[in-house]
């Protein structure tokens, strides 16, 4: 459901990918705002329940 419902949202809300850490899920995506992932969350049947913008990317690459 999640990968239909993203189509729908594109180019709105794109998935870049998400981490499981014990019973907890982090998803990354690219969105236009932080509506787009709660429209695109209510579509797909899962919670989100935070939403955390990030300003920057740190890392290996950008350590030299």
């Amino acid at each position: 459901m999640s990968n239909t419902a993203l189509a729908e949202f594109a180019p709105k809300v794109q998935w870049e990918r998400s981490y499981v850490a014990g019973d907890k899920t982090f998803c990354i995506y690219l969105a236009e705002d932080e509506a787009a992932i709660h429209e695109h969350a209510k579509i797909s049947s899962f919670p989100a329940s935070r939403i955390t913008p990030f300003l920057s990317i740190i890392d290996s690459k950008a350590a030299n």
